[in-house]
């Protein structure tokens, strides 16, 4: 029979979990693989625990009022977790279960040391390791302290860290519970860390080493610096030998003891170059074991290397899957779209399938293999100048990818019959008909779908839907859209390049685009001032918006005076651009028309910061200043020598820009018009898969692809352990932060601008909208919580077109993410805003309410305070 409360750790296994931990499961593995020796013990179950709770009734009580108090609340926090571990300790181990422990330690020697360590059902798991949440205690000597320890190891649970990391993770107190690991104390020369994997760059060739004199709990707590040794295929590449002052041991009658290293010995390396290869092939085992990069603690005693503990690194970004051998590069689909959040499956699954290029998935993003255009000089040379005006950052980490002459194959030019080398499309003709021709051909595509669409259901509607998704590709691809697209872009770098060249002027460009015509994002913008000067003049409806929750909100305005031409203006609005939301190209993400809620702080903030007739009047301002502008350049450039030629080549692209710059927002616009119309079939068949009791809520669907939604609605059969596990997949991939371009040996590279022209302590960044600006930061993560004032300075991680209503209403912005040709960059160029983009952890290094000077034709902030 197995013992209910006390386990051996040899007959453990990754599916015992709840029984006895993530940390017992995992040494249990360990003790399984061929070749690694783990010290002797025994678990002592989750079934124990849970009698000792039992045995408390006031617990309960003090855990409900945990799960209600603020994570940030830290005295609470400390005062309540104190409690509840004075309470656990307490208790006395009923008499059958301290027998069970008592004749456990029998077995392996009543009055050895032992390590007596926590191992909570959500530990060392893959998709969070709560590694130092709980306590271990080192060198336990005797029944008596063994059973003692093991009642601090249960208290632990509730360590005031160990409470606020699982409230911030959105982990139920109740849902985790305490196995405790007794383990033969090992007494160690050496000790430390190895990462099968470099922690720091993803590298999953390079493992890396730290190592210290005596126990390993010296490194852990930061007591030393160790030595570090990086190994990369089969030899030490690289060390750091530290300086190792003190070491920890264990006493004679337990316990342990910080002491003085001899400073002969501090200076000496812990480990030998061959004892840390023995130790990383030893690592490599128990990496391929568990199938995924592990970070180990190790020991070294008189007979050799002992594995004390294996948990996942879960702060690695996963790599996209290949398939094969071969080294690969790839580039971040999110940060050229302004969307560096995961996706969840469906919409990873539609953009997949509407992309015209294709798209693997990682970490709930989208990545695009480059290795091969990156092998070919001549499309190398194309690919790095488009991707480097977008964002020199991503430019920067492939040339870092480059300059390791192995890793990317050189190829021969492809022929005729090749991939085309990233050359522009031929240039058209600038005649605003043009643009108007390609928005008609856009709605007409648009009306279409929304016409057939309405029709299908069930298979037929998946059948249809691929149909319209080669459609949606023609529309993309249109030639004429893609030459319109590229001559607005090339003539801005153009001015760009030859006014900074002649002039000495830096982002000239940005002026003579402002209030371009046929911008669908910019108008977009100005239409809710519109709205706001609608609303303005019936307090009672300002009234109302101000404490509006509900998303039926708009049917609740007719009651009021003026509700009635509120409401008219809102739905007119929603019905132009009620398709768009922040994070837009995820499908799966809640539009305005279905969360109309998300807009009322904008408006209120127009009816509070602007006067009646703003958009119009902003939009002519910009339309003059930028008419000045250009009769400004043309008559300093007829004064040069030359002057005239000069002039007439600067006023044919500064047209072309007019004409075509604002459509470069339009096919974005169709994409996301295309994608509230397919996620509404959807969501139809989504609510007859709930009627007949397939799927217990329509979003559920959210988390299959669309083949798997397709099998779904055929078969009239749902795997739904595996929503389940989608569901926790997509919570862990928050954590990640997507790298610009990512190896499939797995190294995130974030690149960097190289600059050494700006300020000590300022952060630098992309300047894509000229001018300088200084005011008030507002750190804003989500647009629903926006509450701007006249003159602050927007601070986010990435916009996209979803978030122009906010900058009519700012002074400047920052973001972390963003290139040239975004659309954040677009916007602000459009209404004149001084921004910086790509400004690494901005959100993180100014703080909300900061006064920052943003250098927009420079491209760095100061911070003022």
């Amino acid at each position: 029979m197995i013992e209910q409360y006390v386990r051996d750790l040899r007959d453990l296994d990754g599916t015992q979990v709840a029984a006895v931990g993530g940390k017992g499961a995992q040494l249990g593995g360990l003790s399984r693989i061929e070749g690694i020796r783990v010290p002797g013990g025994f678990c002592v179950t989750t079934d124990a625990f849970r009698r000792i709770m039992a045995e408390a009734p006031s617990i309960d009580d003090r855990l409900d009022q945990l799960s209600r108090l603020n994570p940030d609340d830290r005295e609470a926090i400390r005062t309540l977790s104190a409690q509840i571990r004075r309470t656990i300790e307490g208790i006395a181990i009923p008499g059958d279960l301290a027998a069970a422990i008592t004749r456990a330690l029998a077995r392996f020697g009543e009055h050895a040391a032992y390590a007596v360590r926590s191992s909570a059902t959500a530990e060392d798991l893959p998709t969070a390791s709560f590694a130092g949440q709980q306590d271990t205690y080192l060198n336990v000597v005797g029944p008596t302290a063994i059973l003692r320890h093991i009642s601090r190891c249960w208290a632990s649970l509730f360590t005031e860290r160990a409470v606020t990391y699982r409230r911030r993770n959105g982990i139920d107190h109740r849902a985790v519970h305490m196995a405790v690991v007794v383990q033969q104390m090992v007494f160690p020369h050496a000790a430390g860390i190895l990462f099968t994997a470099d922690p720091v760059t993803g590298d999953r060739k390079a493992a890396t080493v730290d190592a210290g004199f005596g126990l390993g709990e010296s490194l852990v707590s930061g007591l030393v610096n160790p030595d570090v040794f990086t190994v990369r295929h089969g030899e030490v590449v690289a060390k750091a030998i530290g300086a190792k002052q003190r070491a920890l041991h264990a006493l004679p009658d337990g316990g342990t003891q910080e002491v003085a290293v001899d400073a002969q010995r501090q200076e000496q390396p812990a480990l030998t170059d061959a004892q840390v290869v023995r130790l990383v092939q030893l690592g490599r085992r128990i990496e391929a074991h568990f199938g995924r990069p592990q970070d180990i603690e190790w020991c070294l005693a008189d007979d050799g290397f002992q594995i004390v503990q294996s948990r996942p690194i879960t702060t690695l970004y996963p790599i996209p899957e290949a398939g094969d051998q071969e080294n690969h590069v790839y580039v971040s689909v999110g940060h050229g779209q302004m969307m560096t959040d995961p996706m969840k499956p469906l919409g990873l699954s539609m953009w997949q399938l509407t992309a015209m290029v294709p798209m693997h998935e990682a970490g709930g993003r989208l990545f695009v293999d480059v290795t091969r255009r990156l092998a070919s000089p001549a499309s190398r040379a194309g690919l790095l100048d488009v991707l480097g005006r977008g964002d020199p950052l991503v430019r920067d980490a492939l040339e870092t990818v480059l300059d390791r002459d192995d890793f990317v194959p050189s190829l021969p030019d492809a022929g005729p019959g090749g991939p085309p080398a990233g050359g522009a499309p031929a240039p058209v003709e600038t005649d605003p008909a043009l643009v108007t021709e390609l928005i008609e051909r856009s709605q007409a595509s648009i009306a279409a779908l929304e016409r057939d669409i309405r029709t299908k259901t069930g298979p037929a509607l998946f059948d249809f839907l691929l149909e319209a998704f080669a459609e949606h590709k023609r529309v993309l691809g249109d030639p004429l859209s893609l030459q319109a697209i590229m001559a607005g872009m090339e003539a801005t770098w153009w001015l760009n390049d030859k006014l900074w060249e002649w002039l000495g002027e830096k982002n000239a460009a940005d002026t003579l685009t402002l209030s371009a015509p046929d911008n669908v994002t910019s108008e977009m913008g100005l239409a809710l001032l519109d709205v706001a000067d609608v609303i303005r003049p019936h307090p009672e409806v300002v009234a109302f918006l101000q404490g509006v929750e509900d998303e039926g909100f708009l049917d609740e305005l007719a009651k009021l005076a003026g509700g009635t031409e509120a409401r008219d203006a809102i739905e007119a609005y929603l019905d132009r651009y009620g398709m768009r939301c922040v994070g837009e190209i995820d499908i799966t993400r809640p539009r305005w028309r279905e969360r109309p809620t998300t807009l009322v702080p904008v408006i209120l903030d127009n009816v509070r910061n602007f006067e009646p007739g703003a958009a119009e009047r902003r939009f002519e301002q910009g339309r003059q200043r930028a008419q000045r502008k250009e009769q400004d350049v043309l008559s300093r450039l007829r004064a040069l020598p030359d002057g005239d030629r000069k002039a007439d080549e600067a006023k044919r692209m500064i047209d072309r820009v007019r004409t075509f710059i604002g459509y470069r927002e339009y096919p974005k616009y169709g994409i996301v018009s295309r994608y509230f119309l397919y996620k509404q079939a959807l969501m139809k068949e989504a609510e007859r898969l709930v009627q007949a009791d397939v799927l217990p809520d329509k979003e559920d669907i959210f988390y299959l692809t669309l083949q798997e939604l397709h099998d779904v609605v055929r078969s009239k059969e749902v795997d739904e352990r595996l929503i389940e596990q989608r569901k926790e997949a997509f919570r862990s991939y928050h954590a990640l932060t997507p790298p610009r371009v990512l190896t499939s040996d797995g190294e995130a590279l974030t690149g960097a601008y190289r600059r050494d022209d700006v300020p000590a302590g300022a952060l630098v960044g992309l300047p894509v909208s000229a001018g300088t600006v200084e005011g008030r930061a507002r750190v804003i993560l989500d647009m629903a919580e926006a509450d701007l004032e006249a003159g602050d300075i927007l601070v986010t991680p990435f916009t996209d077109p979803s978030w122009s209503p906010l900058f009519v209403g700012i002074a400047g912005l920052v973001t972390e993410v963003g290139g040239l040709m975004t659309h954040g960059a677009v916007i602000a160029r459009e209404y004149g805003l001084p921004a910086v983009v790509g400004v690494e952890q901005a959100t993180r290094l100014i703080r909300d309410g900061q006064r920052i000077r943003v250098h927009g034709t420079d491209g760095y902030i100061e911070i003022l305070s």
